[in-house]
């Protein structure tokens, strides 16, 4: 067990962003093998052993870098760990970085907590990273996610193929996420979460 409580990042309406711990590492594991969930990052389930992964993730987690940071997601209600959201490619100098999120645990698929969390991601970078962009590749078959995407401020850019692979390039500024904001408040009101 951890002995201290990871620090939280960001907070939405529905989820919670905190640093990762050691005690994730079974969760993610067993996402990360998951067919279905590979699918969606275009990739392979992962094919080392657990204790290979693990050994992997303590070293991650005991010098982190910059250019990339995951965080675990977190229902808000249960503290559930549910899924992870992250960054790589950090570039300082053009104050930008790539997104990316997965809801591994599937009974919180489809109730606003990918839209929530990416949110509250995008307001930690904006603000604490003082990003001034930040973009996202999504499969062109993955509407699912393209809509979460597009409620949380990104805006289609154009298709790309990376890999073998069709996607939709997505971006977000500050002024998107604030415009999505509002757009989610039924008065207009300045609020960064959907009910």
């Amino acid at each position: 067990m951890t002995s201290t409580k990871p620090r939280v990042v960001a907070e939405g309406h529905l989820v919670r962003l905190r640093e990762k711990t050691m005690d994730d590492a079974e969760r993610d594991y067993a996402w990360r093998c998951d067919p279905e969930l590979a699918a969606y990052d275009a990739a392979r389930p992962l094919a080392v052993r657990f204790p290979n992964f693990v050994a992997t993730m303590a070293e991650e987690l005991q010098y982190p870098t910059i250019h990339r940071r995951t965080y675990a997601i977190e229902d808000r209600e249960s503290s559930r760990h549910i899924g992870n959201v992250m960054y790589y490619g950090y570039d300082s100098y053009a104050r930008e970085a790539e997104l990316g999120i997965t809801i591994g645990d599937r009974e919180f698929w489809s109730h606003g907590y990918g839209t929530d969390a990416v949110r509250s991601m995008l307001r930690f970078m904006f603000t604490e990273m003082r990003l001034r962009r930040v973009y996202l590749h999504t499969l062109t078959w993955n509407y699912r996610a393209q809509t979460a995407f597009q409620r949380a401020g990104f805006r289609r850019i154009r298709r790309v193929n990376r890999g073998g692979y069709d996607f939709v390039y997505m971006e977000c500024e500050p002024r998107d996420l604030a415009e999505a904001a509002d757009a989610a408040e039924p008065n207009g009101a300045n609020g960064a979460n959907e009910a």
